[in-house]
């Protein structure tokens, strides 16, 4: 068991049945926070997930559902939960097409649960850890809110402005024992991305390895995945007493990505 370094800590981890987000809500349960699930889907097994890790590591879990697509959900999120100290900002989705052709009810539903939930769930969090006068608020943008790639106009615009929002909530809070910092992945092995390896391997003509390097990590220079857990431990020293001083910016775990 990790030093429960996070002991007597909430955290709200959104989009969090699966995973990055339960990569984090498992390491921050490790190092002793109580913590609450979310997606936005309502079943028993996204319960028994939050059973689970309560039991796992002797602490304090909920499931609760909310739709990161509507304002008013993202704020009840928080609400529900009873306020948190630590508001970790994961939920996102994708779509690739080029600019003249993208729909624009993805590139709304993007921006709304890739950027505006970020914004909603910070703002509905904020003052119960100025009140508390501790907080670490965590978003989880992505290289492609340092850099970019073609045909994903929507996704970069919202990983873009979280990293921008993640400074403006750093200044905003300065000197209150409040932080805010952005973890920038590059390519995780995450069970959606474990799914996408069979269809590159068909539209490539490739084998799995083939994949792997010369497509899906092409742009990642370690030539590896980051792992959920990675993630997970980065954002336990963000949340930690050792990161009392870091706020406003971002961190990498790209393998490089972001450096060339």
């Amino acid at each position: 068991m990790a030093e429960r370094v996070l002991g007597g800590r909430r955290a709200v981890v959104t989009g969090s049945n699966s995973g990055i987000g339960l990569g984090i809500a498992r390491s921050l349960a490790e190092a002793g926070a109580d913590v609450v699930l979310n997606s936005f889907t309502d079943r028993d097994e996204d319960h028994a997930l939050a059973r689970d890790l309560a039991a796992e590591f002797g602490v304090t879990a909920r499931y609760i559902a909310a739709d990161m697509s509507r304002a008013e959900d993202c704020r009840r999120l928080v609400e529900e939960a009873g306020g948190c100290d630590i508001l970790v900002n994961n939920a996102g989705i994708q779509h690739v097409a080029p600019i003249d052709e993208f729909p624009v009810e993805r590139w709304d539903q993007i921006i709304a649960i890739n950027l505006s939930s970020a914004f909603h769930g910070t703002a509905a969090a904020l003052p119960g850890m100025r009140e508390r006068g501790w907080g670490r608020v965590v978003n989880i943008a992505s290289a492609h809110g340092l850099t970019a790639s073609p045909y994903k106009s929507a996704y970069v615009a919202a990983k873009h402005g979280v990293v921008g929002l993640t400074k403006v909530t750093a200044l905003e809070c300065a000197g209150q024992g409040i932080t805010c910092n952005a973890i920038c992945p590059g390519y995780v092995l995450t069970p959606i991305v474990e799914k996408q390896i069979p269809d590159q391997m068909k539209t490539h003509g490739m084998s799995r390895e083939d994949v792997i390097a010369k497509v899906m990590l092409a742009r990642q220079p370690s030539g590896q995945f980051a792992t959920v857990e990675q993630m997970g431990g980065t954002a336990v020293f963000l949340c930690s007493e050792a990161a009392a001083q870091i706020t406003g910016t971002t961190i990498s775990v790209d393998g490089g990505w972001t450096a060339l």
